[in-house]
């Protein structure tokens, strides 16, 4: 099976790059990642009116559903392809978001096979899902700070791990801004999924995306 993944940024794809090879076989299954520069919001109408340059991803959702179908529709029966979609909850209520993205793939003349994965809040989520991996790649995090998380909850994730692993915390990297929030989380993303046990993570949304990947492996 060929897996066309698409995330909401660069520090997604980093991840991503790592995990997949963890979860499935990739002698026997082929994987693409296109990171894009934000998640903005599902345009109305569902019409992608943005420009595609500025590669928003929900703004250009329903674009590239259809895109994906009209290819896929080509493909042999031999080889499937689906797409996966990885973005993050933030402040949605999550059946709704969830109804949204489904009716984007309902709606296509040629719908593709397609399987949304929402990390709860953040991606950065399934990193605390496995506090030993983020205590191998820092070792000198907070562990008071990493005990009090909650998994999957909704508490400002990505400030929580930089309060647990950042010199001085989410209150001195928000001060440098979002480009260095943005590096940070694409450390964040070099550094811990190297050492992640992807069996043994307690996020709910990194174990639905890890066994969806298994299950479409063995349709």
């Amino acid at each position: 099976m060929h897996f066309v993944i698409l995330v909401e940024d660069i520090s997604g794809k980093t991840a991503l790059e790592i995990l997949i090879p963890k979860i499935i076989s990739t002698e026997q299954h082929t994987f693409e990642i296109h990171p894009y520069k934000g998640i903005g919001h599902i345009p109305k109408g569902l019409k992608s009116a943005s420009e595609t340059k500025k590669r928003i991803l929900l703004d250009q959702l329903p674009r590239l559903v259809q895109g994906y179908g009209k290819t896929f529709s080509q493909y042999p029966p031999d080889c499937p392809a689906v797409i996966i979609v990885i973005c993050d909850l933030d402040d949605r209520c999550l059946s709704t978001f969830r109804r949204e993205l489904l009716d984007i793939v309902d709606k296509c003349n040629l719908p593709p096979k397609t399987q949304f994965c929402i990390a709860i809040e953040k991606g950065e989520a399934w990193y605390l899902g496995d506090l030993a991996a983020v205590k191998a790649a820092y070792p000198k995090a907070k562990q008071g700070v990493l005990n009090s998380y909650t998994n999957d909850s909704i508490c400002g994730t990505w400030e929580k791990l930089a309060d647990a692993v950042f010199s001085g915390g989410k209150q001195k990297l928000s001060k440098q801004g979002w480009q260095a929030i943005g590096l940070e989380k694409t450390n964040w993303a070099n550094n811990i999924p190297p050492h992640m046990d992807v069996d043994n993570n307690l996020s709910p949304s990194f174990c639905y995306f890890r066994d969806k990947l298994r299950d479409l492996t063995s349709q």
